[in-house]
């Protein structure tokens, strides 16, 4: 009899202790995820500060807007204990950059490029009550549907235009791999300009890529109104996936119906230039923003660097009713990397495929820093005209650049 109830005892406890064991677990899985949670709500919810120092033109904010960590964790945790028990982050995300940018019902939204640990770029919709913190990702990232036959390896840089004829079009940038060279080279891509468009942010229509007698294109971007009763396409043919080789400038071309997305002629309206500092390449960032004096472009320059490739964005004017005419382009950059954003991915890189224009006239500038992350500049209409027509043109030679400084100085005398 005693060693019948010694047995029952020895069994109880160790019944006992497995139980412990698990709710010992499931709690410290609790407590670990509850602090996931408290740091993700803690970041989601910090306020921006405008920082002190500018320019007069803009103002940068301390804090970036956007970063992998704005990720939300059920898109990157299992939540489920039973399937999860340790706690593992199942799907990693690597960076959130390269934004364009809308006003939508009164927030400010951003559709991002996310891009996992495997490579792999989506697109996703982030939005914020005031523009400069307290972005949110959406439930679930936007799901573009594919061209049959050929999908795209991978996506990215979507640029978001409300056109007037109603719809919202996000133009990007697909890559697929090149087929004409060898199977053993596994980087040769070939870039092209997808299209799609939406009435909601939500359901998105694929339309056919866009096609062009040039070759390859990048940042293409959709202007906002019809031109001559045809829709216009800011363009930068490259005859290669990362060179542009012959081609490169910020081109023009038009198309009859976007169905049918067919560029057979590119003008171009804004060339590459030696030793500036889009000498490498160039390209155009948001679609533009239309004011009382002509439309207002904001872009990137590339140039070769020591340390690699350097870009910087710059800006430029077009004439109202001739948006292929530049009216305005004050030298150098309009804002280049500083401080921490010139660390990540890739070093040294800011750009712009974002901006919104508020009813006030407020301009909220969204940029990418290093591939990795965005931040908030806020300018104003009347500024961002007054630093094109009144900052002075590149001369393209060093002495000139002398002599600017040299009028600034004189004109300036007893003032300072």
């Amino acid at each position: 009899m005693f060693i019948f109830i010694e047995k029952i005892l020895v069994e109880y406890f160790k019944r006992k202790i497995r139980l412990t064991k698990k709710i010992n677990q499931l709690h410290k899985i609790i407590s670990n995820l509850e602090e996931v949670k408290k740091r993700y709500h803690k970041l989601i919810s910090k306020k921006n500060k405008k920082l002190t120092k500018s320019n007069g033109i803009y103002n940068r904010y301390k804090n970036p807007v956007i970063t992998a960590e704005h990720i939300p964790i059920h898109w990157r945790y299992d939540l489920n204990p039973k399937t999860n028990p340790n706690e593992i982050e199942r799907i990693g995300f690597n960076a959130a950059f390269n934004a364009g940018a809308i006003k939508w019902k009164g927030a400010y939204v951003l559709c991002v490029r996310v891009e996992g640990n495997d490579r792999k770029s989506f697109f996703a919709i982030a939005e914020s009550p005031n523009g400069l913190d307290n972005f949110k990702f959406w439930n679930k990232p936007c799901i573009i549907p594919q061209i049959e036959n050929n999908p795209d390896t991978n996506v990215y840089d979507m640029r978001l235009t409300k056109h007037e004829d109603g719809w919202v079009y996000g133009v990007f940038c697909t890559e697929r791999k090149d087929s004409s060279v060898s199977e053993e080279d596994t980087s040769s891509a070939i870039s092209n300009a997808g299209i799609v468009r939406t009435k909601d942010l939500v359901t998105w229509e694929r339309l056919p890529d866009l096609v062009s007698d040039s070759g390859q294109q990048r940042n293409v971007v959709l202007h906002p109104e019809f031109i001559d009763g045809k829709y216009a396409l800011y363009t930068r043919p490259q005859d290669g996936f990362i060179s542009v080789g012959n081609g490169g400038g910020i081109g023009l071309g038009f198309v009859d119906d976007m169905k049918n997305p067919f560029v057979k002629y590119e003008k171009i309206i804004n060339n590459k230039q030696y030793h500036t500092i889009y000498e490498l390449k160039n390209g155009l960032g948001p679609a533009p923003i239309k004011t009382k004096k002509g439309w207002l472009h904001l872009a990137h320059g590339v140039r070769n660097t020591a340390a690699g490739l350097r870009y910087t964005l710059y800006m430029f004017m077009t004439d109202l009713n001739d948006i292929s005419k530049v009216i305005h382009q004050p030298a150098g950059y309009f804002m280049a990397p500083i401080e921490d954003e010139r660390i990540g991915d890739v070093s040294n890189v800011l750009f712009s495929n974002g901006w919104i224009a508020d009813k006030d006239e407020s301009v909220f500038i969204y940029y990418a820093s290093a591939d990795t992350r965005m931040h908030v500049a806020v300018s104003t209409i009347d500024k961002l005209i007054d630093y094109c027509e009144n900052t002075l043109e590149d001369t393209f030679i060093s002495s000139s650049s002398v002599k600017n400084i040299i009028n600034l100085v004189d004109e300036n005398k007893g003032l300072y």
